[in-house]
């Protein structure tokens, strides 16, 4: 019962830092803004000029970029702690870290911003 019980904490860890990657990746995020004219360029490289592309591929983007850049201080703990694999502690770093960049697009949707 505790394997399916870590798996199940583990699951919902994920689940909630990819949601983190997503709010961060809507167009209510200040990093939205940031990205949209070197991801338009790259596009233009591909004939691609479609705003809706645009918009997909910059949202996608910001998405990846929050997950990786949130994933550093979990990899700086387990590589501190000789972890071998990630635990319960390294995912919440992870989590939490995502949170932290998601910030101002969730203070945007709110409303406080």
């Amino acid at each position: 019962m505790d394997e399916r019980e870590s798996l199940l904490r583990r699951d919902g860890t994920l689940i909630g830092l990819a949601t983190a990657g997503l709010v961060n990746g809507s167009h209510m995020s200040p990093w939205f803004d940031v990205m949209a004219a070197p991801i338009a360029a790259i596009l233009a490289g591909f004939y691609i000029s479609s705003p809706v592309l645009l918009f997909y591929f910059v949202s996608m983007s910001v998405s990846v970029f929050t997950v990786l850049i949130a994933g550093v201080p979990a990899a700086l703990y387990e590589q501190n702690k000789g972890l071998g694999e990630s635990n319960a502690t390294s995912l919440m770093i992870w989590l939490l870290a995502a949170v932290a960049l998601a910030l101002p697009a969730l203070t945007r949707m709110i409303g406080f911003w």
